[in-house]
């Protein structure tokens, strides 16, 4: 079992930047696979940025660019900054972990981008 505990979110006004942080409950060295997804209201959950390891990374045509996702082990977190928000940013960022085979969720962290 893994825990993730997502924060960093909060309200920012359009231009602004952020870091989301997605802290597991076991060591990082262990998930191979971390994802941090994005939902707005009355939307599905869209994928924004992976990491395969310390270094293969994914973007999203819609944040390539503006954002990075990095990860340090030794505090079991992933990171990731955003830059350059814009009001089309807003919505509740999950971080996701494939551990042992099986996909995990955290609760979610809340952005909010005004214009």
């Amino acid at each position: 079992q893994v825990q993730l505990v997502e924060s960093g979110g909060g309200l920012v006004q359009s231009g602004g930047s952020l870091r989301l942080d997605c802290t597991a409950s076991v060591t990082t060295r262990s998930i191979a696979f971390v994802a941090w997804y994005r939902q707005a209201p009355g939307k599905q959950r869209d994928l924004v940025a992976s990491i395969i390891g310390g270094e293969r990374t994914n973007y999203a045509d819609s944040v390539k660019g503006r954002s990075l996702i990095s990860r340090d082990n030794a505090k079991n977190t992933v990171y990731l900054q955003m830059n350059s928000l814009k009001p089309e940013d807003t919505a509740v960022y999950y971080c996701n972990a494939l551990f042992n085979s099986r996909y995990y969720w955290g609760q979610g962290t809340q952005v909010t981008v005004s214009s």
